[in-house]
């Protein structure tokens, strides 16, 4: 159960460093300033998944230079994170160098795509591994591109931004990301109106609010049992299947996209799963990363929130640390945690640099 893991030899592979459970990258250079990044496992397997990729957004690397990133939450196993972290950028590459631009309808494109390739997976493992149809993964996403930011979201991971206060009072924290968990009323009342006839669409157990009883968001990539009917059965264990029949989805894998024009007073961007929010608000985040050094902040606020679990269980942090996975789930989520810094050069329309980067997060575990 309890092991020094934390303490482990640190190897760096190039991209990144590994600490026992955590990965991280302290400090990157991306075509709009530079980057930091640190994941922590808490689960039996890494659930959590994550990317950043700057360079050229288009598969024919000729079209508009920007800054892509993605932020995979799995649930149920992490074959659906894995998945999207291997296919969500080709596929929106290649929507942008159809569509020559980047855009919301692109990204809407790109996660549909990717949705559907990963249903479509399912089906044909359905017979030999129908526990595939019960994987599925939160997704946002984070797009950097001739001065505009955009945002997509399905589940309850969240992006904010960090802007300057008029004045010089400090850093302001702004929620860019819209979430769909069911613990959120508009979330419920969406579902109730898309679901008229269904009273059982949302249900209170354990004292949490969920999607037909079962999983808390009402978006995501995956869950192939909750939007085709024909995995909604047998080899799928019961514990997964829905009693009462359905014609139409019960989740969806749109994202809500936001679209920001950045300006002089956006300093810098957090995009995390919702293993972070658990433990620190959006302010407290925002006032880590302004007020200590660039260089390995991501794994700054990972420290941040992983604190505050021990203090909430009434530990001491050094005995968190030596908890294993698995069984440190009890304790918290797998922890995602990207912080993007914009320099000015994104304002001016002059990008730092037309270097291509490509990093990915831990992915063995």
């Amino acid at each position: 159960m309890v092991k020094p893991c934390w303490r482990a030899r640190v190897d760096d592979d190039g991209s990144g460093k590994v600490d026992g459970l955590l990965w991280y990258k302290e400090l990157g250079h991306h075509v709009h300033g530079e980057f930091s990044m640190a994941v922590i496992q808490a689960n039996s397997s890494l659930e959590d998944q994550t990317q950043l990729e700057s360079g050229s957004l288009s598969s024919t690397n000729s079209g508009p230079l920007g800054t892509f990133v993605g932020v995979y939450d799995g649930h149920g196993g992490n074959e659906a994170s894995k998945f999207i972290n291997h296919n969500l950028l080709q596929n929106f590459k290649a929507i942008v160098s159809e569509h020559q631009e980047v855009s919301e309808t692109v990204i809407k494109k790109a996660f549909a795509a990717t949705d559907e390739d990963f249903l479509c997976l399912v089906k044909k493992q359905w017979l030999s591994k129908p526990q595939m149809a019960s994987v599925g993964s939160c997704c946002l996403v984070g797009v950097i591109c001739d001065g505009m930011l955009y945002v997509a979201n399905a589940g309850d991971s969240r992006a904010v931004l960090g802007r300057t206060v008029r004045g010089g009072r400090g850093v302001t924290a702004i929620q860019l990301s819209q979430e769909h968990n069911a613990n959120l009323e508009i979330v419920r009342n969406e579902l109730w109106s898309l679901h008229p006839d269904d009273p059982q669409i949302v249900v209170m157990k354990h004292k949490v609010w969920r999607v037909k009883g079962i999983i808390q968001v009402s978006r995501s990539i995956g869950d192939a049992y909750l939007k085709k009917a024909q995995f909604n059965k047998e080899p799928l264990q019961s514990k997964f299947r829905v009693q009462e029949p359905f014609d139409k989805p019960i989740l969806s894998s749109e994202p809500s996209v936001s679209v920001h024009k950045l300006q002089p007073e956006d300093q810098f961007l957090i995009f995390a799963s919702d293993g972070l929010w658990e433990q620190l608000s959006n302010q407290e985040a925002v006032d880590i990363v302004q007020n200590f050094p660039r260089n390995g902040i991501a794994k700054r606020l990972v420290k941040a929130a992983l604190m505050e679990a021990a203090r909430k269980r009434e530990m001491r942090y050094a005995d968190l640390q030596k908890i294993d996975q698995g069984v440190r789930r009890h304790f918290h989520d797998d922890i995602t945690a990207v912080v993007v810094f914009i320099d000015s050069h994104v304002i001016s329309g002059r990008p730092f640099g037309s270097f291509p980067v490509s990093i990915r997060g831990r992915t063995n575990s």
